[in-house]
């Protein structure tokens, strides 16, 4: 018998929700073989089976949240058998999902309850201890549940479809004697979704950030046209001889912040309690719209990369975003972020620091706009409005400004960038 168990996840994370099961009891499975996807605050991560054998127990249900190290399941020996009934299969999972708030004794004896809860006729209710916990919660009257279950047992979901129907009018009696229920008004319809646990990572993040941060925004234009002009010429060279990778703007922007973070190293601090750590290494953040939410998988060692190394794993690294295959080691540690809101359309925002980090850059649309060239010469350019938010406690104004103009100066003069490099 194995126990299959919530793996360590990263030194922040503490916990995840359990969110598909790819087995059931009495499925068989392989050593080594994926049995339940986690969803962290961060990543989804498959769990394996360390052992071959079958699934006897599943502790766990999908949409539950689970600790680090907690039993989820048991593998036992031998060959598939055939799985419980449903009504069965139902109270065994609902009443392990309760052992988190009861012990052993007090589960054992509640697996299937029954209490006199009626005042007026003997009546013998029969539920689930989860059922039971969720009729707590919301208040509601298990005697007015009328179960699927032909046996008359009670389940969660029997409550909880009980509690999401549409309000049944009251006897003419008690609609006197009782206050009117706070209903949905049909001419204004809504649907109600349940946050995902990324979702609300996301949120609690951003809030944490803003309450935590003296976060200002300093703001910039960048002319486009020489960095434009260079990589039409060279972008087919350049996919031709590294094997396909695209040349786009991300590793010229990656580059300047590079050169730009070494002028201004405040800018890749952070605090921790009373001190000030400066970072000397240059892990870039390059946020990825994904369908869960924004991720910021982190490109490594950019300092040390070329340009073709850093589109290729900027690229690789989008690819696993959008494909839910980020390990949690591509979103660690990072130094500074970058947020390209342009892909999007947006021609200027503030950017929110992203967790401990001191700033965050943000590129913008590039938009065909008049430029002065000079006191008597005006000229259609492409510019690209950026944006540096950053943490006023340890950037002061003149750097995050220094910064940024750093930024605009090397992209206006992309050769200036190569000898940077």
């Amino acid at each position: 018998m194995a126990e299959i168990k919530v793996p360590e996840l990263a030194e922040s994370i503490t916990e995840g929700t359990i969110s598909t099961w790819f087995k059931q009891v009495g499925d068989s499975v392989e050593k080594g073989e994926n049995i339940v996807e986690l969803e962290t605050d961060k990543v989804n991560v498959e769990v394996i089976s360390e052992e071959a054998g079958v699934i006897t127990e599943i502790k766990a249900q999908e949409g539950d949240t689970v600790e680090v190290g907690s039993v989820i399941a048991i593998v036992g020996e031998g060959g598939a058998t055939p799985a419980p009934s449903s009504d069965e299969k139902t109270v065994k999972e609902e009443n392990t999902h309760d052992a988190k708030e009861t012990n052993d004794k007090q589960q054992e004896q509640e697996k299937v309850t029954s209490e006199d809860t009626a005042k007026d006729k003997d009546v013998r209710i029969v539920a689930t201890p989860s059922a039971r916990k969720y009729a707590r919660e919301h208040g509601i009257d298990l005697s007015t549940i009328n179960p699927r279950d032909p046996k008359g047992l009670i389940r969660s979901h029997d409550v909880k479809n009980a509690a999401n129907a549409p309000a049944q009018p009251a006897p003419a009696k008690e609609q006197v004697q009782a206050a009117p229920a706070k209903v949905d008004n049909p001419a204004k319809p809504v649907i109600r979704e349940k946050m995902s646990r990324r979702r609300k990572t996301i949120a609690n993040k951003l809030l944490e950030v803003s309450q935590n941060t003296a976060m200002l925004t300093t703001f910039n234009e960048i002319d486009m046209t020489n960095v434009m002009d260079l990589r039409k010429r060279k972008k087919d060279a350049f996919q031709e001889n590294h094997d396909g990778t695209r040349l786009g703007f991300m590793s010229f922007f990656t580059k300047a912040v590079v050169a730009a973070l070494k002028k201004y190293p405040a800018v890749n601090a952070e605090i921790d309690g009373d001190d000030l750590i400066l970072k000397q290494f240059y892990d870039i953040g390059v946020a990825v719209s994904t369908d869960e939410g924004l991720v910021v998988p982190v490109v490594r060692d950019c300092d040390k990369k070329n340009f073709a190394e850093i589109e290729g794993s900027i690229y690789d690294l989008a690819v696993k975003a959008r494909d839910k295959k980020l390990g949690l080691d591509d979103m660690m540690g990072g130094s500074f972020t970058i947020t390209n809101g342009g892909v999007f359309g947006s021609l200027m925002s503030t950017p929110i620091i992203n967790g401990t980090q001191a700033a965050i850059l943000g590129m913008h649309s590039i938009v065909t706009r008049p430029v002065a060239i000079d006191k008597e010469r005006m000229e259609n350019r492409p510019m690209m409005y950026v944006a540096l938010s950053y943490d006023h406690r340890i950037i002061d104004g003149k750097e995050a400004v220094g910064f940024l103009k750093t930024i605009k100066e090397l992209i206006e003069s992309p050769e200036d960038l190569l000898l940077e490099s």
